[in-house]
């Protein structure tokens, strides 16, 4: 393979974007912004897109003939909301002989050591006046590789083991590996929301789904030391650094929630205890979220899932919130929530045994279906107004950075 004719590339396909119209650019804009804030700290790269694709190179002195620099981009683009997959592509002249003999160079990298595979040619002709057609590139390219390896590989249509892609446009770009992106919409194209972030399985996966769809994700931990140790909320600071690896920077907030839980404990009939709770970290994050510019309350509760999940009792919670509470997990089967905890890599970070406060401080029997005049009654003896204040008074705020978090 000759350095002088062959240079590495990413190629990022887009998807979702690409049906926005004349919004189209905005979308794509913000896309390359966050795709250069998540390489920054990898090197120096050049971005540009064309049609449905966007290609990465690099620049000054970052050489994408590092395989690990490669492969350490790639791995932090296929977490960047807005990109459908990601390839590392070689990049040549339009010459059809230099493709030939570099494809044979580049499959001969493949299939050392490799028993007997089975292979086929795609190939996409968007240069109409390339001399061969798309058909006619995957015979003659099929050919050169069979009569390389005639013993070792065979074509085969359907489900083979081995795709090689090629795309003629101005260049002509070869790959054969493709690695699933997150999808869903560029961060920063839908708004500010405030995530209500608990050490469990579910408040990460309600983050990650709304910032697939664009929105920036700021989040709010109620911390009720000594009941809840250090360990909790390094628990919950990983799961934010976790979720910043595909949210982008997250601004985590910390409640000092202990001298508000006990009055609520002391003062609260024990059945209303947790849904009053819920209330009250609702109206703590509402008052934050004018405060930092979020639009939108986000929690991972599901309907039904415990007893402060009833309808009435998330009616009874929202009726004191001033702005929208999105619940991207509200009609998800709790398996479902798991697999995607799984997926995005939540899952064993959330089961770590390190309780938070909505589970220190719990109901033995909760009201299952509670009423607002239920509520208005257990909170009667409370000032309010007086523990907003306060709760606001004792939040500490730690900067989550997607660079810091890429090594979680």
């Amino acid at each position: 393979m000759t350095a002088t004719t062959c240079h590495p590339l990413i190629l990022v396909r887009l998807g979702e974007i690409t049906l926005k119209g004349l919004n189209r650019g905005r979308f794509i804009s913000r896309l390359i912004g966050n795709m250069k804030r998540r390489l920054t700290d990898l090197g120096a790269f050049e971005i540009e897109q064309s049609h449905s694709r966007i290609w990465v190179r690099g620049a000054g002195d970052t050489s994408l003939k590092d395989e690990t620099l490669m492969w350490e981009a790639i791995d932090r683009l296929s977490r960047v909301f807005g990109i459908v997959s990601v390839s590392p592509a070689l990049e040549l002249e339009a010459d059809y002989e230099a493709l030939k003999q570099i494809l044979v160079d580049y499959a001969q990298d493949i299939l050392r050591g490799a028993e007997k595979r089975t292979f086929k040619i795609e190939a996409r002709r968007v240069d109409k006046t390339f001399p061969l057609s798309s058909y006619e590139l995957c015979c003659e390219l099929g050919a050169a590789l069979l009569e390389r390896w005639p013993d070792q590989l065979t074509v085969r249509m359907n489900e083979p083991d081995l795709t090689f892609f090629v795309e003629v446009r101005d260049c002509i770009y070869l790959y054969h590996n493709i690695v699933e992106g997150a999808k869903g919409l560029p961060v920063g194209m839908s708004g500010r929301g405030m995530l209500l972030l608990s050490g469990g399985i579910d408040s990460p996966v309600a983050g990650y789904l709304m910032a697939s769809r664009g929105m920036i994700i700021d989040a709010i931990y109620f911390h009720t030391f000594p009941y809840t140790g250090p360990q909790a909320l390094a628990k919950v600071e990983k799961l934010a650094a976790l979720l910043a690896r595909y949210a982008g920077r997250i601004n985590l907030y910390v409640v000092n929630f202990t001298d508000i839980q006990l009055e609520l404990n002391e003062f609260c009939p024990q059945d209303m205890l947790t849904v009053v709770m819920r209330r009250v970290m609702t109206r703590i994050a509402s008052r934050l979220a004018q405060k930092t510019g979020a639009k939108a309350l986000i929690t991972g509760e599901s309907l039904g899932q415990v007893a402060s999940q009833t309808l009435e009792a998330l009616v009874t919670t929202d009726a004191v919130a001033d702005r929208p509470v999105f619940r991207p997990l509200v009609g998800m089967d709790k398996n479902d929530t798991i697999e995607i905890a799984r997926r995005i890599g939540t899952f064993e970070t959330s089961i770590l045994p390190y309780d938070d406060c909505c589970t220190v401080f719990v109901s033995r029997h909760p009201k299952t279906h509670p009423s607002l005049e239920d509520a208005s009654r257990a909170e009667r003896d409370l000032n309010m107004d007086g523990i907003v204040r306060v709760a606001m008074e004792r939040i500490s705020r730690k900067e989550i950075d997607p660079h810091t978090a890429a090594g979680v």
